[in-house]
């Protein structure tokens, strides 16, 4: 009932995941990241642990692929899990569990791992992964929001729509230069949350360009 497109963009260092389901608040549940490190998405039957584990395994060095098999390898309800990871060299990995309901599976490559479950069937990702390759020079953010419209546009969720995140992580990019969540927007229960989402990403924009941030 999920789709994600977990990313790794070298110019600005940034690590980044989208996701849309039929299901509240996926934001609180799939997107897990750390600057340097890089980032995991968990879902289907998800496990949490994958997020900070994954983080913790990818912060000592371990490729991707690795990670995806060392939490796979311990979870004996792996066959009902999809984990998409990109690490911080940037390659991706994808992982769908054989029990994952139909339609289910991911693709992964330099840069991005794309995975989704209960979708309208195999389009969804391919048009996730055309849409992310063809928006190469575009603002990473924009990249991942492109990706995840695509796959919507394809079928999406054959359950339809409920909730959408998008999150970047970027060394010390957040409020006060301390943390390094980049950005973080939710539509947490919405009739188009992905609409939604390019909404609040637009608001974000002007009120970073006319300065709106700098006071809580």
């Amino acid at each position: 009932m999920t789709f994600s497109i977990v990313a790794f963009d070298p110019d600005s260092g940034s690590w980044g995941i989208a996701v849309a389901s039929k299901f509240l608040a996926v934001g609180a549940v799939v997107p897990w990241g750390r600057a340097g490190a890089g980032a995991v998405a968990t879902q289907a039957a998800a496990n949490l642990s994958y997020g900070p584990s994954g983080l913790d395994l990818l912060a000592d060095g371990l490729p991707a692929d690795q990670v995806v098999a060392k939490l796979t390898n311990a979870d004996d309800e792996r066959e009902h899990r999809q984990v998409g990871i990109v690490d911080a060299q940037g390659q991706g990995a994808t992982f769908t569990g054989g029990s994952s309901l139909d339609w289910a599976g991911g693709q992964a490559g330099d840069g991005y791992a794309i995975q989704g479950n209960i979708l309208a069937g195999p389009p969804v990702v391919a048009a996730m992964a055309d849409a992310w390759k063809a928006s190469v020079g575009e603002a990473f953010e924009r990249r991942l929001l492109s990706a995840l419209a695509a796959g919507d546009h394809a079928g999406g969720d054959r359950r339809g729509r409920q909730s959408a995140a998008l999150r970047v992580w970027r060394e010390g990019a957040a409020y006060g230069g301390v943390l390094d969540t980049a950005i973080d927007l939710r539509a947490d229960d919405h009739p188009a949350p992905i609409d939604e989402l390019g909404r609040l990403l637009d608001v974000l924009g002007h009120e970073v360009g006319g300065g709106g941030l700098g006071l809580t």
